[in-house]
């Protein structure tokens, strides 16, 4: 389905252009045959696995939330346990978590000014490697260590894949004063929005805001789509990453495919 009344600025404005770098696409790791029963949680493994390359002794890392992003904290963990050293900033308390169990050392943007790497996941990547992310609840976090990071690995399973961003929900972090007002104006961009709900109550995210999941099908636009939320007051963060990762793996039955923009 296309989201659609051409009153809408993300609608009506011109095709949006690919960014001027390309996408180069290579294996990055590939098994002898393909293995059409790998399951989605060996794909998640995977690609975590190839992601560890990117991490040098001594760097920060962003360690991102959802469970893709689980696996590469644990594999991380387990080389810190080896020797590794490296500092990290989480994305959120359930990471945070985690990380200590493994005795990574945490730290804030208090105590680093910039980080190497960034290992996080995505619910969506298009041709393009723009994202929708958010739906465990973390966008907020995940955006600001992105914004902060020198380089952005995402790691996907392969039914993140997809041709236009929108299969599944934008997510949009609210604050709860506004989250009525933003629902209708939303609505009125063409979508079908639900508030976030966790035992019966509103989700509630690590900076005490609500989300909106939003599903306006088919994104053709989404660089104006994010401007328009951007500019809506009570709008904290929304879901879309534009222009921001800059290299994706992405797990599959016959390997890792590595999705990176040219030099």
């Amino acid at each position: 389905m296309t989201v659609g009344a051409a009153s809408h600025s993300y609608l009506t404005a011109p095709q949006e252009q690919p960014p001027l770098n390309g996408i180069v696409m290579r294996m990055a790791w590939s098994q002898r045959e393909g293995n059409p029963t790998m399951t989605r949680d060996t794909e998640k493994e995977a690609a975590a696995r190839s992601s560890l390359r990117f991490v040098h002794d001594g760097d920060v890392v962003g360690l991102g939330s959802g469970s893709t992003a689980t696996y590469a904290v644990q594999l991380l963990g387990e080389l810190v346990q080896q020797g590794l050293r490296i500092r990290a900033i989480p994305t959120s308390a359930q990471t945070s978590s985690l990380a200590k169990t493994y005795g990574i050392p945490i730290k804030t943007f208090d105590e680093v000014d910039a980080i190497d790497i960034t290992i996080d996941g995505a619910d969506e990547v298009d041709p393009y490697l723009r994202l929708i992310k958010g739906h465990g609840g973390a966008l907020l976090h995940e955006k600001v260590v992105a914004s902060a990071s020198r380089r952005l690995v995402i790691i996907v399973d392969s039914s993140k894949r997809v041709s236009v961003l929108g299969k599944s929900a934008l997510p949009i972090e609210v604050i709860a004063f506004a989250e009525p007002i933003i629902r209708r104006r939303v609505e009125a961009l063409g979508a079908s929005v639900k508030l976030r709900q966790s035992d019966g109550a509103p989700f509630v995210t690590d900076e005490g805001h609500h989300i909106l999941d939003c599903h306006f099908g088919q994104i053709d636009h989404p660089i104006s789509l994010a401007s328009t939320l951007r500019i809506m007051p009570g709008v904290v963060e929304h879901g879309l990453f534009i222009d921001m990762a800059d290299i994706v793996l992405v797990g599959t039955a016959e390997g890792v495919i590595e999705l990176k923009r040219s030099e």
